[in-house]
C-alpha cells in the first residue's frame, strides 16, 4: 500500500508537490497511506507497517482512531477536500502517531531474518478476540500488557546500546527477547489465542539453539505462520540456520493437530533503517520484457 500510494504520488504530482525524500514528504505519504490501508481493511489497525514502510525501523505509537473515523465515506459529499485536508494536517487536523528513529537501531554484526512456515490453516479474527479478552478483563490483561510495553521498550534500548558501544555482548539481548517471549505465551494462555502457540515454540527453541541465533519472536499478531530471528550477520550461521530449518518437524506429542505445519524456509529478506526511497529504474531493466 505504501510503495503504490507513492509510486501514484510521484507520478502525478510534481517534485515542489510531494518529494518522498523530505520529511514533509514522507509525512505527507505516511498520513495518506494509513488511510487508504485502513479504508482497504475496513477499520483501523495499529498502523505499524505503514509506518516502517515510510520511515524504516522505528519505535511507533499509533495514532488516535478518531482521525480517520471523522472525514466520512468516499463518495460522500466534500469527502475528497476533508481527506486532503487530514493527509495535509489542515484545520488542526494533527496525526499524533509518535514515531522515534533514534530509539531503535541495529548492531552492525547483527541481522534479522524472517522465516515462512507452510502452514495448512489460518486462524482469523485472533486480534478481535485478544482485544474481547482485554475488554472483559481488563486487571489481568493491562498487567501484562504494561509489563510487555516495558520489555519491548528494554530491547530497544538494549538494541541501541549495542549499536552505539559496537559491542558483541549479546546476552542482555537474547536475555530481553526470553522475557518478551514468556509474556506473549502468557497472554496466548489467558487469552485463548495462539499468539505463540506451542509449535512455533518449538521451532524457536530450536533456531535459538543455534550458536549465532540471538534469539526470536512470533511476529505481527502471531499464529502460525512465521518467525522472525535475530542472528549475528556471518555466512557460517545462516548455512547452519538453513539446515535446521530444512530438518525440521513438529514433534508429534506436542502437535495440537489444529494446523498442518509444513516446510519452513528463510526468506531473502532482512531489517531496513532507511524507509521509502525512489528507485531508479534501470535496476529492473532485467524483469522488463519487450514485445
Amino acid at each position: 500500500m505504501t510503495a503504490f500510494t507513492a509510486a501514484l504520488l510521484v507520478h502525478y504530482l510534481p517534485q515542489d508537490a510531494f518529494d518522498p525524500s523530505t520529511p514533509q514528504g514522507k509525512r505527507r505519504l505516511h498520513n495518506l497511506a494509513q488511510a487508504a490501508h485502513c479504508a482497504a481493511q475496513g477499520k483501523v489497525g495499529s498502523g505499524f507497517d505503514v509506518a516502517s514502510a515510510v520511515f524504516g525501523s522505528c519505535l511507533y505509537r499509533r495514532f488516535s482512531p478518531a482521525l480517520l473515523q471523522s472525514h466520512g465515506e468516499p463518495g460522500a459529499p466534500s469527502f475528497s477536500l476533508r481527506l486532503k485536508a487530514l493527509v495535509d494536517e489542515e484545520e488542526g487536523s494533527t496525526w499524533d502517531a509518535e514515531i522515534v528513529k533514534s530509539a531503535v537501531g541495529v548492531p552492525k554484526g547483527l541481522r534479522l531474518v524472517m522465516c515462512d512456515v507452510d502452514c495448512g490453516s489460518k486462524t482469523p479474527g485472533m486480534v478481535k478476540k485478544v482485544l474481547q479478552w482485554r475488554k472483559e478483563k481488563p486487571e489481568e490483561a493491562g498487567k501484562i500488557w504494561t509489563e510487555l510495553q516495558k520489555r519491548n521498550e528494554a530491547l530497544a534500548a538494549e538494541l541501541v546500546r549495542l549499536a552505539k558501544e559496537d559491542s558483541a555482548d549479546y546476552a542482555p539481548l537474547t536475555e530481553c527477547i526470553g522475557k518478551i517471549r514468556g509474556l506473549i505465551r502468557e497472554m496466548s494462555e489467558a487469552s485463548g489465542v495462539p499468539i505463540e502457540p506451542e509449535e512455533q515454540t518449538q521451532l524457536l527453541d530450536a533456531c535459538s539453539k543455534v550458536p549465532g541465533v540471538v534469539g526470536g519472536v512470533v511476529p505481527g499478531a502471531g499464529g502460525y505462520d512465521a518467525v522472525a530471528l535475530l542472528i549475528e550477520n556471518k555466512p557460517e550461521v545462516i548455512d547452519t540456520l538453513r539446515t535446521v530449518l530444512a530438518g525440521w518437524k513438529v514433534n508429534e506429542e506436542v502437535d495440537s493437530g489444529a494446523v498442518t505445519i509444513g516446510k519452513v524456509s528463510m526468506l531473502g529478506v532482512r531489517e531496513e533503517m532507511e524507509g521509502v526511497r525512489l528507485e531508479d529504474p534501470k535496476i529492473y531493466g532485467d524483469w522488463i520484457e519487450t514485445y
